[in-house]
């Protein structure tokens, strides 16, 4: 049986792990005796999905990777991966595999894609870098518009870490960045940069709502009766709403989970769980990760790669890998067929995995 746990044990856990995660060494791809699992079916209830590791049809020697770090599909279909690999910032899919193209801006540590549709029809990409830069491009990768750091705006000291993980767009194009390896806020700016305001900013807390200890990821819900702001608390395995003005609403603790971003498709919300627990030993562990998926009154339904999630007395009991289908999930990407993509970080350069919707 599992033993108790609590948000104080997985704070404790995590703390001990979490600076050495943000520049680990690098790991080497899976030796060719592992399993593949190409072709195996995983998830729960009615959403099952059959893998595709072999999906990407890029030529790695011409189309290298790094980190995979997320994805996202536009209007005509096109997928757009985000990697921080200098030579190839981003890669341009059909949803079969195959390269449509391919342009970069030499970031190294591109980390956050955020497709938005202005008032206009026009669709534009939000990038974060995580040496401190956010950009909006066309989808051919022109420049729009650049934020500039908070300390130039009143909204940071000199002194004050800046390395934004992630972007969010509201509907009027108010911009919202999630400093989730600097000092931890959700920095709000309009949609010609202008400084607006902030709120949340760094917690050592094992609940403190309205504060992070890793604002990692912010997303747009629009499942409700008004938008409002998912933001990711990864060290205390939580996803937060907020209003668009930065009122906090209400939390979701999701134990063993060290989740990447939210994604919002349909009445569900999807994502990588980036590091794992063990059953007897809660911190950070890397090549633990699978995909987890909650439904619109934030219950977990399914998690592909992972253990059926289980409440006992409505609470929800520790969330774990079932096999090492993944290593690192940084993302998930849901298309217009409800297909999954999975995105991995520090997980032998390999490109996203295919799910295909089987239920």
């Amino acid at each position: 049986m599992t033993p108790p746990f609590s948000r104080r044990q997985f704070l404790a856990a995590a703390a001990t792990t979490t600076a050495a995660l943000l520049h680990p060494p690098r790991l080497r791809a899976q030796p060719k005796t592992a399993p593949d699992f190409h072709g195996s079916i995983v998830g729960h209830g009615s959403l099952r999905y059959r893998i595709d590791k072999r999906w990407s049809k890029a030529d790695p020697q011409k189309f290298p990777v790094r980190d995979c770090h997320e994805m996202v599909q536009v209007a005509d279909g096109r997928l757009f991966l985000l990697t921080n690999h200098p030579q190839n910032n981003v890669l341009i899919y059909h949803t079969d595999g195959t390269l449509l193209g391919h342009w970069t801006l030499k970031l190294s540590g591109a980390h956050g894609l955020t497709v938005h549709t202005d008032s206009e029809g026009r669709e534009f990409l939000y990038l974060t870098d995580t040496s401190g830069r956010v950009l909006k491009t066309t989808l051919e990768g022109e420049i729009e518009l650049e934020l500039s750091h908070p300390s130039k705006l009143g909204a940071y000291k000199d002194t004050d870490a800046y390395s934004p993980t992630e972007t969010a767009v509201s509907p009027s194009g108010d911009i919202y960045v999630a400093d989730g390896y600097g000092s931890q806020f959700i920095l709000r700016f309009d949609h010609q940069g202008r400084f607006l305001g902030k709120f949340g900013g760094k917690s050592t807390q094992p609940s403190n709502p309205g504060k992070f200890m890793q604002a990692h990821g912010v997303a747009l819900d629009t499942r409700g009766p008004e938008p409002l702001l998912v933001c990711t608390e990864r060290v205390r395995n939580e996803f937060n709403w907020f209003t668009l003005d930065g009122k906090h609403i209400r939390g979701v603790y999701l134990p063993g989970a060290y989740v990447s971003r939210a994604v919002i498709h349909g009445r569900h919300l999807y994502s990588g769980v980036c590091f794992g627990a063990k059953p007897d030993d809660y911190r950070m562990w890397q090549k633990r990760g699978f995909v987890t998926i909650l439904d619109e009154h934030d219950k977990v339904v399914s998690n592909p790669g992972g253990q059926k999630p289980t409440y006992r007395e409505g609470r929800l009991q520790l969330l774990l890998q079932d096999q090492p289908i993944f290593e690192n999930c940084h993302d998930v990407c849901v298309d217009s067929k409800d297909d999954l993509y999975v995105c991995q970080w520090n997980s032998g350069n390999v490109y996203p995995y295919k799910l295909h919707r089987e239920s």
